[in-house]
């Protein structure tokens, strides 16, 4: 596996430009603000060389000439490294943002392009934690960390070609603690990385936890199970807080360790350096360059502590967020798109099973005529919403050929087949947002006149009125404002109004009263016509008009007809119809079969 720094640089590759930008004006930068020692040194060899100074070397014999040339140089270094300063701190926080925008997006693109069965393994606090801190930890090590790498490299490798250069023979004493620190910080790094990757672990732990809490608070509540879930909080805390307290105790003792090998190189150059400058074999204005020089090479080093603790903390986020995006995807798009959709469907020999291998679907094959309204009723349990996903691609067969139109739909472009298929699920979600927001989901060109048709055909339009503000009014986050048959009627006013040439109705009156039901029952004959409707239903009062009826037991077809055929051969449909017509009581356990 790549290390996640070259992941990350293969990936930003696209802002290489910039990232030169930024790191040249950072290693700028560094040069300007390693000028002022100099500079104190050649103030220093004008007021004791005088005539004999550097400057005055080069031309300039007055003092006043000197101390003028001098303030001029100075006046220069300061401006030119407060303009890098600003150059690189608005370059690598614009890198940082950018990169961070981008890596969320693609990251989130490519998590939506992934198979159901991928977030039934996850939790979604824990992909929240990666579409979030993760990435946001990540922007963090690039607004200051690279930077700062930068210039503790720059300072290093110019001062100690400075050091050679004016003193060869002290040089050496302040170059013994860099070797030292440099192995030090590789050690670390190393004890480290495991640590973070641990805190990133946790960290997604605790989000999801919170995330599944909130999302259940109701449950919770109605249960008063509020101090036992504060308890299991407080147990995933703890072992995020346990992680952080072993990585802070490993990083938390670099800079003390560093601090030591500082003082001896600060220490040797003051009493060596003094020594050779007392006895005439180092000019004074050099020595004053050495002591400034050797603080301003290895007092930054301190700060190296801080700056491998972001580069850890960002490169676990990195691995996390490159790992997800190297999920393969398994459900690929086919290139056909489709134009006229008729609406015929085939299913010949399909087989299917969940990642546990239990099969849900079995040698299934079936013929839906196209513009026919045709049921589909069963246990629970039967296969029935599995059925509706295949069509969706939501799942992949295992085995057999689904087609559209005599089009398979592996051929046909995702996008393409899911626009011409509109599905209400049992299972309404609504986001967050207006009752007209969400009616015209999917179909965000529709205009009020459009929303409304399509909310009178649902049966939605009355209630929708006496809500406070009407269509305006915000339903909540998953529609908490509203009772289940009022979300389920918005999700078939949504169904609507995208129109399709396929309407898939899952279970879709299964949490509306019986008026209700009646009414969206009536409404049923205007929508189902000149398009073909899948209808899966408990109830079957609202599939008995449908052109066919398919039973399924144990992911099978085993009746087919119309609803009086059915009831006439006194078979599996007959016996659910009798059940829930009243006509055969069913059969009440005792209290022993809930023990047993």
């Amino acid at each position: 596996m790549k290390h996640p720094l070259k992941r990350l640089i293969r990936y930003g590759r696209k802002y290489r430009p910039l990232m030169w930008q930024a790191g040249t004006c950072s290693v700028l930068n560094k040069l300007f603000d390693l000028a002022p020692p100099l500079l104190i040194g050649m103030a220093v060899d004008i007021v004791v060389e005088q005539q004999n100074s550097l400057l005055a070397q080069w031309g300039f014999e007055t003092i006043f000439g000197q101390l003028l040339i001098l303030s001029v140089l100075t006046f220069i270094i300061w401006g030119l490294e407060s303009i890098f300063e600003y150059a690189y701190d608005r370059l690598w926080r614009n890198l940082a943002q950018n990169v961070q925008h981008d890596l969320r997006l693609d990251a989130y693109s490519h998590l939506q392009d992934l198979e159901l069965s991928f977030f039934e393994e996850r939790s979604t606090g824990g992909l929240l934690s990666i579409l979030n801190d993760d990435i946001n930890q990540l922007e963090r090590f690039l607004d200051i960390g690279a930077n700062e790498i930068l210039q503790i490299t720059t300072t290093i490798i110019s001062i100690s070609v400075g050091f050679l250069i004016l003193a060869p023979t002290v040089a050496w004493m302040t170059m013994i603690p860099i070797p030292v620190i440099v192995w030090g910080s590789i050690v670390f790094q190393n004890k480290l990385s495991p640590y973070y990757a641990q805190v990133r672990e946790q960290v997604s732990l605790l989000s999801a936890r919170l995330s599944n809490n909130l999302s259940g608070i109701t449950t919770i509540k109605s249960f008063t199970t509020e101090a036992y879930e504060i308890q299991r909080l407080g147990i995933d805390s703890e072992a995020y807080r346990q992680s952080n307290y072993r990585a802070i105790a490993l990083s938390a003792a670099f800079i003390p360790l560093i601090r030591f090998a500082i003082l001896f190189g600060f220490t040797a150059t003051l009493l060596i350096g003094g020594v050779q400058a007392a006895e005439g074999q180092l000019a004074v204005g050099t020595y004053s360059v050495l002591v400034f020089m050797t603080q301003r090479l290895l007092w930054p080093l301190t700060g190296l502590g801080k700056t491998l603790d972001q580069y850890q903390r960002a490169m676990a986020s990195t691995q996390r967020v490159m790992n997800l995006l190297d999920t393969p995807i398994l459900i690929h798009s086919g290139h056909l798109y489709l134009d006229q959709v008729q609406g015929a469907i085939e299913l010949k020999n399909v087989n299917f099973a969940y990642g546990n291998g239990v099969e849900v679907i079995k040698n299934l094959s079936l013929h839906i005529p196209a513009g026919q309204t045709i049921g589909i009723a069963g246990s629970t349990g039967s296969g029935k919403s599995t059925l509706v996903k295949l069509l969706l691609r939501l799942y992949e067969i295992q085995q057999g050929t689904i087609t559209l139109d005599g089009v398979d739909l592996r051929d046909i472009q995702l996008h393409s087949l899911r626009q011409a298929i509109a599905w209400v699920s049992q299972e309404v979600f609504l986001f967050h947002g207006t009752v007209g927001d969400n009616i015209a989901y999917g179909s965000p060109e529709a205009t009020p006149e459009e929303i409304t048709h399509a909310a009178k055909l649902a049966e939605a339009h009355e209630f929708i009125l006496e809500l406070p503000q009407g269509y305006e009014t915000i339903v909540g986050e998953r529609g908490q404002k509203l009772s289940g048959g009022q979300r389920q009627r918005i999700a078939i006013a949504r169904a609507i109004l995208k129109n399709p040439p396929v309407l898939i109705l899952d279970e879709a009156t299964s949490a509306v009263d019986n008026e209700t039901e009646a009414a969206i029952s009536r409404s049923l004959e205007h929508i189902t016509q000149n398009r073909t409707t899948i209808a899966i239903a408990h109830r079957l009062s609202t599939i008995r008009h449908a052109d066919c009826i398919y039973v399924m037991e144990q992911g099978q077809i085993v009746e087919q007809g119309t609803h009086e055929t059915l009831v006439a051969q006194q078979g599996v449909y007959a016996n659910l119809w009798q059940v829930q017509t009243g006509s055969k009581p069913t059969q009440t356990p005792h209290l022993q079969d809930f023990t047993e």
